[in-house]
């Protein structure tokens, strides 16, 4: 078969050189070129938050995306999608690609963003507030690592890094030459949610021995936040603190079908939407009970209301308040039950007071307790963080995490928040012990009595952990957890278990002046298409175009040869 076709090719040669010119390049061209690659490669990126909170508009404005790849090394960056991995991640960087006016950033997330080092975490916490306080025009994605998009990043960091060190004629030549990647998403421009609606949930165990009885109510809010709301799972803040009000109010619902521990207390149990948006659903819920209704337990005496958040970890616990209760009060009672049980059965837990007046004039407030504080009514929340500023509260690397042993080096930390169950079922047994020791205003002479009854209703270490690893499976981000999500339906289940009157309270935003607003478009599929770069289009052009006037000029030698020998 080659001696045939090398048998052919030299009849070419010798009987017509534009014959050989016009059919042989085109066929060495045809041979020689590299096998083709993959064409395209199609993955699932997951946006940047969009949302309005007060009027005040947050996070990306953009979800369409269709422009070349380059990578942050590159000198050029307007109108391009700059891809970078976490790993490389900074704020500079980011703020280099908004200044070029960027078609779109991409960042390259591990599989495992748990086994990531501890300073590459704690840098990206700390930079997902910036990112979000930036209202941009540019899209920015999130995307978790593979091998194909490993593969494409590493192509476009070799082609970006090597345009620095040419002269401008190779630049050219390079950028004619060289495979680029053209990224498009397939969903269309975000817009506006209309009638989204957050859902919270209620829950209560009647005291006995008379109408007029005061209230407990323990709150802790559901949903998670994150610079990504796909992706943000809240394991910490606050999957912990669900976990122990749903454990709470189990052990409190056994108690309470007994006559002799039946409290003469109320306890009112309310899992909250929309908490990492200001406490939307807190805030309509005390509308609903304190301003259009005429029988709502928050309307009697509310002893004090405890708000549970971020309690998976640490061996420290803060009792943060908007004003320190009085002796003699309730409140007061419970920050003394709650000293004495850590002294006397947790030693290793340290626990302190943190006083910080509410700021009105902050679009934000800081803890959930808040909201109630400024409907007058005794509020605090427990926490193992001493600070609302601190990063893992509002992250995307806030997520479940197996012991140290199983994936770091004996007694490293996993990087980044996480939740430990065992500290979290010590910091559920010590509230529950010392909630029970206020409900059912204990002395010392029934004290020993009571407890080793209570101790019987243990804390069920395999439940909490249950919990939180079925509340870590899924995002929870109120942009995602409407009123027919499994998140509520499940909730809604495990309250009416244990409780009763179980009830949804909906909140949607005003039409006229909405407090909330958010938008679709949060996760698409993106295709990243192997493509010549524009100018090789236009190089290509003049190559053919060559190409046919040499043929053409051909053509004509060969007419002009034939004619001039048919004369001769």
């Amino acid at each position: 078969m080659f001696e045939e076709a090398s048998e052919v090719f030299d009849n070419m040669f010798k009987s017509s050189f534009p014959l050989t010119f016009i059919v042989f390049i085109p066929a060495v061209l045809i041979l020689v070129s590299p096998l083709p690659a993959e064409a395209s490669h199609e993955f699932t990126v997951y946006r940047m938050q969009q949302y309005d909170l007060q009027g005040q508009p947050y996070g990306t404005r953009n979800a369409i995306l269709n422009t070349e790849a380059r990578t942050v090394e590159a000198e050029v960056l307007s109108r391009r999608c700059v891809i970078m991995r976490l790993a490389d991640f900074s704020y500079d960087k980011y703020q280099k690609a908004l200044r070029q006016s960027a078609g779109a950033v991409v960042i390259i997330l591990p599989r495992n963003m748990s086994a990531m080092p501890q300073d590459i975490v704690q840098q990206f916490m700390e930079l997902e507030p910036e990112m979000l306080a930036t209202e941009t025009i540019v899209p920015v994605y999130f995307a978790m690592e593979d091998d194909e998009l490993l593969s494409i990043y590493t192509q476009t960091l070799t082609s970006s890094s090597s345009q620095g060190s040419l002269s401008a004629a190779e630049v050219l030549l390079h950028t004619a030459t060289a495979n680029g990647f053209q990224m498009v998403t397939s969903g269309a421009q975000s817009k506006a949610v209309s009638d989204w609606a957050i859902t919270s949930l209620e829950g209560r165990l009647a005291g006995v021995g008379g109408e007029d009885l005061p209230t407990i109510v323990v709150v802790a809010h559901y949903d998670s936040f994150g610079v990504a709301p796909w992706l943000s799972y809240g394991a910490d803040s606050n999957g912990s603190g669900v976990s122990m009000l749903l454990e709470l109010a189990r052990l409190f619902s056994k108690l309470y079908t007994y006559k002799r521990t039946h409290a003469a207390y109320n306890l009112l149990f309310f899992l909250s939407g929309g908490g990492k948006f200001n406490y939307q659903g807190t805030k309509r819920w005390l509308e609903d009970n304190l301003d259009h209704t005429d029988s709502s337990l928050l309307q009697d005496n509310v002893a004090f209301v405890l708000c549970l958040d971020t309690l998976g970890n640490g061996d420290s616990l803060h009792l943060h308040v908007s004003k320190p209760p009085k002796e003699g009060t309730p409140q007061y009672s419970l920050l003394k039950e709650l000293e004495a049980v850590i002294t006397s059965q947790y030693p290793e837990v340290k626990f302190s007071m943190v006083h910080k007046k509410i700021n009105l004039a902050d679009d934000m407030l800081a803890w959930e307790h808040e909201r109630f504080g400024i409907r007058r009514l005794p509020a605090f929340t427990l926490s193992h963080l001493p600070s609302h500023r601190l990063a893992q509260r509002s992250s995307i690397m806030d997520v479940r995490s197996v012991s140290p042993s199983s994936r770091h080096g004996a007694g490293e930390p996993p990087a980044g928040p996480h939740v430990d169950v065992k500290k979290l079922s010590r910091n559920t047994k010590l509230v529950a012990e010392a909630l029970a020791r206020v409900v059912y205003n204990l002395t010392e002479k029934v004290l020993t009595a009571f407890l080793k009854r209570f101790k019987q209703m243990t804390i069920i270490e395999t439940q909490l952990s249950a919990v939180v690893d079925w509340l870590t499976a899924q995002p929870r981000a109120a942009q995602l957890v409407d009123k027919d999500s499994t998140v509520v339906s499940t909730l809604e289940y495990h309250l009416g278990r244990y409780l009763k009157d179980v009830k949804r309270h909906y909140v949607k935003a005003d039409k006229r002046d909405p407090e909330f607003v958010f938008y679709d478009q949060l996760k698409q599929t993106m295709n990243a298409y192997r493509v010549k770069p524009a100018i090789f289009d236009l190089l290509l052009a003049v190559c053919i175009a060559a190409y046919l006037g040499m043929v053409y000029l051909a053509i004509q030698v060969s007419l002009s040869s034939a004619v001039m020998s048919l004369y001769s």
